[in-house]
């Protein structure tokens, strides 16, 4: 058989094809793009519905959080207040004491004071933590560096004498004068 004959047969089962192919495209295609929209406005509006749900909770949680922060800094802003030399040696100072015993009170007292805040870390940024925590170490290590200075059995004020002149040598700023500066920074940014 010739060609042509196979073409003439050929082209009305491909037009009818076609045709078919064309009619299920003119209900799919519609469909297809109705879908896709509501697909693409459900997804936005429940994006939407989300942020502002989670704005809900970052607002509420921080209404129940900010006065526990500012507690914690309350607190380790009277932790650097009470362990200051001059506060710290007029509570531990008791007449009749040796130099040795008055070293081991002040940092017995200092250790206990850092332990009764050492929750309050979980409130503030890890600066201030740190912070805290490396003017506890500096003052137990000048502690013990100045008392080394001082005979053991030597009455408790020659040793708190010392440690005042080294203090009030220094040019600097006492460490917990600057840790008192960082704690009100960052509770100026919380408001």
């Amino acid at each position: 058989m010739p060609l042509s004959f196979y073409i003439c047969f050929a082209k009305p089962s491909l037009l009818r094809m076609t045709e078919t192919i064309l009619e299920i495209l003119k209900y799919v295609l519609p469909s297809l793009i109705v879908f896709l929209t509501a697909f693409y406005l459900i997804k936005t509006f429940f994006n939407n519905e989300l942020r502002k749900l989670e704005h809900r909770l970052r607002t509420e949680t921080r209404k129940d959080t900010l006065p526990l922060r500012l507690q914690a800094y309350e607190r380790l802003s009277l932790f650097m207040e009470r362990i200051s030399p001059a506060n710290l040696i007029l509570r531990v100072l008791q007449p009749g004491m040796t130099a040795q015993a008055f070293q081991q009170a002040l940092i017995q007292t200092i250790r206990v004071e850092y332990e009764h805040n050492v929750s309050q870390q979980i409130y503030v940024s890890s600066a201030i933590w740190r912070s805290v925590s490396l003017v506890k170490d500096e003052l137990i290590r000048n502690i013990n560096l100045i008392s080394a200075a001082v005979a053991p059995d030597a009455p408790a004020k020659d040793l708190s004498k010392k440690i005042l002149e080294y203090y009030l040598e220094s040019q600097e700023a006492l460490p917990m004068q600057q840790v008192q500066d960082m704690i009100k920074q960052e509770v100026r940014r919380l408001f």
